[in-house]
This record gives C-alpha cells, structure tokens and sequence, in this order.
C-alpha cells in the first residue's frame, strides 16, 4: 500500500527533528507514531536534556519566536522559566503548541503568495492559533453525533477568534496566519487586511514596526471600529443604545464570520456541522444568529429558541430541517493540555 503525501511529510518532518535534537546533543531521542492515540498530530519526537543549558536552548527558542504570538509567548517563557526554577529539572516540562491541530493543512492551504524563498529561509507560512481548542470541540461535536466523517466549520469566537475547516477529524485550513493577527475581526486585532493598508498608515501616522504591530494588535478591531471596548458585550449594549460605530462593528464581526463559513465550505465540498465555541461563540446568541442568517442555502438553519438557551457542555440548535447541523461546544482547552501532557510524559517511560 502506498504512502500518502501527508504521512511521508509527517513522518519526514519528525525525522527531521530528531536529528536536531542529536546536533543540541539531547539523549534518549524516541520517534513515536501516536496518530491513533490522539489524532492531533502523527509523530512525537521526545528527547531528554541531560543539563540545564540543554533545556535553556529550547526555552530560548520560543522566546526567539514571540513575535510570532507577542501576546501569549512570553508569558509562555516566564512559566516555563519560573516552573523549572520552583519544581527542578527532574520535573518534565511539556510544552503543548496552540499550532499543532494546524499542521495537518495541505500546502496549498497554508502558502502565501509571496517569493517561496521567503518560506525557505524563514518560514513565512499560515501557522493558525487555538489549534487546542478547535481539536476539543471537533472531537466533542464528531462524538456528540457519532460520526468521525464530518465535514465541519468550527468557530472559535472571543477576544480573539479564529475559524477552521475540519475534514474527518483533520484541520485543512484555518484563518489566523502566520501570526493571531489574521482572520476575522476581533477583540483589538484588525483581522484581515491589505498589507498595502499598513504601508499606507506608516506614511501617514509616522511610526513603523512594532508601533504598528501594536497598533493592529491592540488598537483595532471591536475596539478601534467602536470606539467603546473590545468586549462584545460592551458593544453590543452601545448598539443597542443608538450607537452607530458599534453596530457597524457588530455587523462587521457577523459578515467576516459567515464569509468564512461559506468559504470553507466550498473548500471541503460541503459542509455538515458548524461549532461555535469560546466566550462569544457560547454565550452570543445574537451573533450565533447572525451569522446563520440567510444561510439555508447552504443548508443552515438555527432554532430562534433553542439559540436562546445556555449549556455547559453541548447544544444542538439547529432548526427544522436544517440540514447542517449547528452546535454550541463549550471549550476545554485546560482538559486537552492535561491529556497531551500525560500522553507525553507517559510515552517516556
């Protein structure tokens, strides 16, 4: 039986980082298939530092990226640091990356359109985020419906908010980029945007770089299109109040969502779930409605009253007849990293 091109990338990617780790001098280097164990991913490579520089270098590494998640990775870096210095170096460290659902995407999902070699020399490519969360409520939603064949459209939607495809329990295209700052509109962060936008601001607002990174990142999105706050339901209540920005920036969040959803759905050949989870995702019904607004063409309909109610755990609000079906997921991001971590730890023994 021949190899798929997704398993020879996997395993050679694997291979790739165990013979890194045997140039950093990491001992006890193990290569497991563990694709029917978690789904996740394919491969752990799992090494053993013998000093404390060893585990430094690694550190240091994800330090050397926080540009790359400049809200998340250095607090990241401070935990790990400060755990190592509280529980000692004979305590494993487990780092599980919010990126890792991602890597299943086929090249052509995660590509940009830019000179390859900027790929080659550094790595410019879709990377995607809460990959932890988008993996829980896939699974939750294949198991809630006994059937681990779905096309789906999961929506994680907060402060910071992102949407994925899944195909049969895999990840084939996400809208975060490179960085969180992509996608849809969100808490301070624009979304998406012509690059040619932000050379355009640098000439008019005189300031460049990590200003700008800050002005994107913390200054746009709800916030910036409002003028109120970054949280939804602040903006929601201004709306309702008569405030024009903040429904513009209500509609704006609704439209980006459902462009997504009809996008990907065209990306899979059909769709058969839509998830939303996370704080806007599970507790928003307004925006759970709007976004299913006029989509029965598509075969999504939501239950007005079923879209009302709360659950801590899973709700199907799909309407009569709809033939996609439409469920609210809580998340549990914590529970994911509990089981990677044990499977980790476990695979060392």
């Amino acid at each position: 039986m021949s190899t798929t091109t997704t398993e020879k990338t996997s395993r050679e990617c694997a291979l790739i980082a165990a013979c890194a780790a045997d140039e950093k001098k990491a001992t006890d280097i193990m290569v497991q298939e563990v694709r029917d164990l978690i789904g996740v991913t394919d491969y752990f490579v799992i090494a053993t530092a013998s000093n404390n520089r060893q585990v430094e270098a690694i550190i240091d590494e994800i330090e050397e990226i926080a540009p790359l998640a400049p809200v998340h990775n250095m607090a990241h870096v401070q935990g790990l640091r400060s755990a190592k210095a509280v529980f000692g170096e004979k305590v494993p460290n487990v780092v599980v990356f919010d990126t890792t659902f991602h890597q299943t995407m086929p090249k052509k999902a995660y590509m940009y359109g830019v000179p390859y070699e900027m790929y080659e020399k550094y790595s410019i490519r879709r990377y995607g985020a809460h990959g932890t969360s988008h993996r829980y409520v896939s699974m939750a939603a294949a198991q809630y419906l006994n059937d681990s064949d779905l096309k789906m459209v999961t929506c994680h939607l907060g402060n910071g908010s992102s949407i994925s495809a899944v195909n049969a329990g895999k990840c084939v295209d996400t809208s975060m980029g490179l960085t969180p700052l992509a996608g849809v509109l969100m808490g301070t962060r624009c979304g998406d945007i012509d690059p040619s936008v932000v050379t355009y601001m640098e000439q008019k607002l005189g300031f460049h770089g990590q200003e700008m990174a800050d002005y994107l990142n913390k200054k746009s999105g709800l916030l910036g299109i409002s003028g109120v706050s970054s949280d939804m339901r602040d903006v929601t209540s201004a709306a309702d109040a008569g405030n024009e920005r903040a429904k513009l920036a209500t509609e704006m969040l609704a439209y980006q969502i459902k462009k997504y959803v009809g996008s990907y759905a065209a990306a899979m050949g059909g769709l058969d779930c839509l998830v939303f989870t996370g704080g806007i995702g599970e507790n928003d019904n307004r925006v759970r409605a709007s976004v299913c607004e006029n989509m029965g063409f598509l075969g999504i309909s939501v239950d007005p009253a079923k879209n009302q109610q709360r659950t801590s755990d899973i709700l199907d609000i799909s309407g009569k007849g709809s033939r996609v079906k439409v469920l609210v997921v809580c998340t549990n991001e914590e529970l994911m990293i509990a089981r990677d971590t044990k499977a980790l730890v476990e695979a060392r023994r």
